[in-house]
């Protein structure tokens, strides 16, 4: 499934693009840009810079020179304002806009043609990418499960049903955002330790969740199932995903029907798309399974699945506090880990999610879960490695953590990376903590 637009050895005219560790030529994300308070236009990053595909599209860059000539429909979706409409179109829409872009981008004879569309990415503001119908977060990451788990049930983390069902939970799409949007610590019932009464307040454990995002592309119609098989070419892109969590809200409200107001106030994803093309390179084998687990049931087992249904795909979280910024400190790294952590593949959810019929949409926003390790320095949240507060994270100047403070600054990156390829970014997906109103 890979082509020319993969080759590692291709180069960019585009000043610096070819040594950006996250937007080399072969990656091409999709997104929604606008200079200052202009109108938001599709555009695509190339290093450092933005270029706008809309109006690379209404001057004619895409057509007969180079033997790439986009459709009407296609032509008219980069006039949009979302993704919506692009992603609703076959994917070979998609793959004729990244071929003809890469060709702008790669051919130092029409750089002179290109170079009017592109803005410096300093100068650009990012937006949603989509207009998200419906959001849904899995549970996908089985040592997040597990160490969450021991905190509660040290002889049992895992529910019965895990190694057999992907879980999830629908989640709130308007309070999906853009990553830099601030978090506003959320209030609400917590159970106090000694009171008899909950309280009403500002959230004292306020917590983060590295995922991916996976935005879908051509959906189902109600009452009809995604085959597994399938099941990939319905994926759009990926992004960077932070399910923020009030930690002591989700404590007293999660049972019997699970997070509530404890995740509708935020959630963060990264502005670019990584497309569903871009990613080809850096598919490879998901783990097999450990001895003595049960197999998937027929509809969540494919032989290519198996195969190819992973991801090579590094995450990491790095915390900037109020006062290490003001010294000049750069992030300190929190956790990393591979998305392979991930007990199911990005098809056995999309599978799972239309089994029942439930129709999925273009612009639809689902959840991984959290990607942690099974051991520290590979947890995804502050929950595992805090150990649900009981051991203090130890950061530069003397400052400790267990929970999020104000001024506190998260910032979330992964990199696709696979021997042989040119490995790709996915950006940053950040957020910096304010005060309850």
């Amino acid at each position: 499934m890979t082509d020319h637009t993969h080759d590692p050895l291709a180069t960019s005219w585009v000043p610096g693009a070819d040594v950006h560790a996250d937007f080399p030529v072969q990656n091409l994300p999709l997104g929604i840009v606008s200079l200052g308070n202009g109108i938001p236009f599709i555009g695509s990053r190339i290093g450092d810079w933005v270029v706008d595909l809309r109006a690379m599209a209404a001057a004619g860059l895409f057509s007969s020179p180079h033997g790439v000539e986009l459709s009407m429909p296609c032509v008219a979706a980069l006039d949009a304002k979302e993704l919506n409409a692009l992603f609703a179109l076959p994917a070979a829409e998609r793959v004729a806009l990244r071929h003809g872009l890469f060709v702008a981008l790669t051919d130092a004879a029409v750089s002179a043609q290109v170079q009017p569309f592109l803005y410096a990415a300093s100068a650009c503001t990012m937006h949603l990418p989509f207009r998200i119908g419906d959001y849904t977060d899995f549970y996908a990451g089985i040592h997040h499960a597990t160490n969450i788990g021991r905190l509660f049930r040290p002889d049992s983390p895992l529910l019965p049903n895990y190694k057999h069902v992907p879980i999830g939970y629908h989640g709130r799409a308007s309070s999906v955002r853009v990553s830099g949007t601030p978090v506003i610590r959320p209030q609400g019932q917590q159970q106090v330790a000694q009171e008899a009464l909950p309280q009403f307040g500002p959230c004292r454990r306020l917590d983060y969740e590295i995922e991916l995002g996976v935005w879908m592309a051509e959906g189902n119609a109600l009452g009809n199932m995604v085959a597994i098989g399938d099941a990939w070419e319905h994926i759009g892109g990926l992004c960077l995903l932070n399910d923020w969590s009030a930690r002591d809200v989700q404590a007293w409200e999660y049972q019997p029907l699970g997070p509530f107001l404890a995740k509708s106030f935020l959630t963060s994803v990264s502005p670019w798309v990584v497309t569903r093309e871009a990613l080809e390179p850096f598919r490879i084998p998901q783990p097999p399974r450990p001895a003595g687990d049960p197999q998937p049931l027929p509809y969540l087992d494919d032989s290519q699945d198996r195969a190819s249904g992973a991801l090579s795909v590094m995450l990491e979280v790095a915390l900037l506090t109020a006062k290490m910024r003001r010294e000049g400190n750069v992030p300190q790294r929190l956790s990393a880990g591979p998305a392979t952590n991930l007990y199911w593949t990005l098809a056995q959810l999309v599978a799972h999610h239309t089994s029942n019929g439930c129709n999925l949409q273009p612009g639809d926003l689902l959840g991984t879960g959290t990607i942690s390790g099974p051991n520290p320095g590979t947890f995804g949240s502050l929950m595992e490695i805090s150990q649900g507060g009981r051991e203090a994270v130890l950061l530069p100047g003397g400052e400790a953590r267990t929970w999020l403070e104000e001024g506190d600054e998260l910032v979330m990156t992964a990199r696709a990376e696979r021997a042989g390829w040119r490995s790709i970014g996915f950006g940053e997906c950040s957020g910096r903590i304010c005060a309850s109103r």
